[in-house]
């Protein structure tokens, strides 16, 4: 005959006002649920972690932890933090399936992201855990802190798409978690803000200090007191509850919340000394930046204002004269500003047009690869058509005395778009690169080659005005499509984080970029 081996699951919070300790079953807790609210200041974080370390060797905990408060747990306790920041949608509900199946206890530590993104995250991980297949059915508490934010009653400035979201995986947690294992254990700060269906599925409460009269009224209705005692609730010292409910007490009971071993990365409010610096000094200090400080952020004097002003005009004036040039006096121009930046008349040119640099470039390659390097520098160079780039392009090498000797349209194009992805085609580091480039469409290929390059080498992943830039096109929704063309022909993978962090893989290379 077997016995079942007794476990006790019985943690203490604190003490009641006579010093005698008050139990929490965690047990009953799983099968009935949690809500704590506090006011800012009331202690409400202090009590999750109490809870957090007492049950800690108990039942298994997932934290959702807005604020990053609670990844201190991980060393005392072997909490594993996920930094929700550096993951995908589809990776972050991947993370949830194995922690439901490997028991781990974790805190998604939610604080590098935008509420919105926080919410979209958190909705996508509860998810994850509420649809885990049955095998995977074990118990866990899940703590969910600031629970207005992810349950909110009202809308706010996020989108109705996140906050349904939100609000959905939240009222699954309370309502039909039980039956999956999962034990919700929400904190807030106003009840006033959290979403009624989602509040009225606890049966256990730690009410702390409120002040406002409509959060005041709905605790002491939870809690069975009658509107006259609400008062009691304003009166409570911070890390002071009222606990009510099957696994804490059947009678409202004064809890005085016991000690923590672990603590917050945030700094502990408090008064510090000032510093020590009379007016002037501190005048000397904010009007005048210290060496290691950027001048960049100076506002400018009226007179710089004025002197910019009277730049741009001049250079619209000149812009409108140059429109005004016949093509003799353009290639005047140029052939004397080549002469300019070569520092001198350039070397002589043989019969064939082409002399070396004694490196194995001949002149005119020289010549071509700072023509294109200068037309790509434009901000409106992939804008233009290619057949005026293509033109403009020989005009430009005619002046500098560079033959093209039967460089086409085709084989241009392939150059102006290594020009704008500022490619060095002869890099040998870039071989695979020029190599896999060679089937990419010439439209597509400088977005394809800025990628591919960043990858190669190592560099974060160029954002969507840098490829917009060398794409030709001012729509965000044609770069998504760009890069949608690219996966569907397999040449590039790409993962965006939760952060808004693009991070994308050449296969054929085994590289990847950095997240940008």
């Amino acid at each position: 005959m077997g016995y079942r081996r007794h476990v006790n699951t019985t943690v203490i919070i604190g003490t009641d006002p006579a010093g005698a300790p008050v139990p929490l079953d965690i047990e009953e807790l799983l099968a009935t649920r949690l809500l704590v609210q506090g006011n800012s200041g009331s202690g409400k974080s202090h009590l999750l972690r109490r809870l957090l370390e007492q049950s800690a060797g108990v039942v298994q905990q997932i934290v959702i932890d807005p604020e990053g408060d609670f990844v201190t747990l991980a060393d005392p306790h072997g909490h594993v933090v996920i930094d929700a920041g550096l993951y995908a949608e589809a990776e972050i509900a991947s993370l949830a399936g194995r922690v439901r199946r490997h028991r781990a206890s974790v805190v998604l530590a939610l604080d590098e992201l935008e509420v919105e993104a926080q919410m979209r995250c958190a909705a996508g991980f509860l998810n994850a855990l509420f649809d885990a297949p049955r095998e995977d059915w074990y118990p866990a508490l899940v703590v969910v802190d600031e629970a207005q934010m992810f349950a909110p009653s009202q809308g706010g400035d996020v989108s109705d798409d996140a906050r349904r979201q939100s609000l959905t995986a939240m009222t699954n947690l309370m309502c039909r978690g039980r039956k999956r294992g999962l034990a919700g254990v929400i904190a807030t700060q106003r009840l006033a803000k959290l979403a009624k269906n989602v509040a009225a599925e606890a049966s256990n409460f730690l009410m702390g200090r409120t002040f406002l009269d409509i959060d005041m009224t709905r605790a002491a209705d939870l809690l069975g007191m009658e509107r006259r005692q609400a008062e009691r609730i304003r009166d409570l010292e911070r890390g002071r509850f009222l606990g009510l409910g099957p696994a804490i007490s059947r009678r409202p009971v004064d809890v005085r919340i016991g000690s923590v071993a672990t603590g917050t990365r945030g700094a502990a409010p408090g008064l510090l000394p000032l510093p020590q610096a009379d007016a002037q000094e501190m005048e000397l200090l904010l009007r005048h930046p210290h060496s290691n400080e950027s001048q960049s952020d100076e506002p400018q004097s009226d007179e710089d204002g004025s002197t910019m002003a009277q730049a741009a005009l001049h250079d619209a004036s000149s812009a409108s004269e140059a429109a005004r040039i016949d093509a003799n006096t353009v290639l005047q121009q140029l052939v004397a500003q080549q002469e300019r930046t070569d520092g001198g008349d350039p070397p002589d040119v043989c019969a064939a047009g082409e002399s070396s640099d004694g490196k194995g470039s001949t002149h005119r390659d020289v010549i071509v690869a700072k023509v294109l390097a200068q037309m790509a520098a434009a901000d409106d160079a992939a804008f233009q058509s290619a057949a005026t780039l293509f033109q403009d392009f020989t005009l430009r090498c005619r002046a500098r005395n560079a033959p093209l000797h039967g460089m086409d349209m085709r084989m241009f194009n392939r150059r102006f778009a290594m020009a704008l992805a500022d490619f060095d085609q002869h890099d040998p580091q870039f071989a695979q690169v020029v190599e896999l480039s060679s089937d990419v469409p010439e439209e597509m290929l400088a977005p394809f080659l800025a990628i591919a390059a960043a990858a190669q080498l190592g560099q974060p992943c160029p954002d969507d005005k840098a490829l917009a830039r060398i794409y030709g096109t001012n729509s965000p929704g044609r770069i998504r499509r760009l890069l949608e063309n690219f996966e569907r022909m397999e040449l590039l993978v790409i993962r965006t984080d939760f952060a808004g962090r693009r991070t994308i893989a050449v296969p054929a290379l085994g590289t990847a970029t950095l997240p940008q």
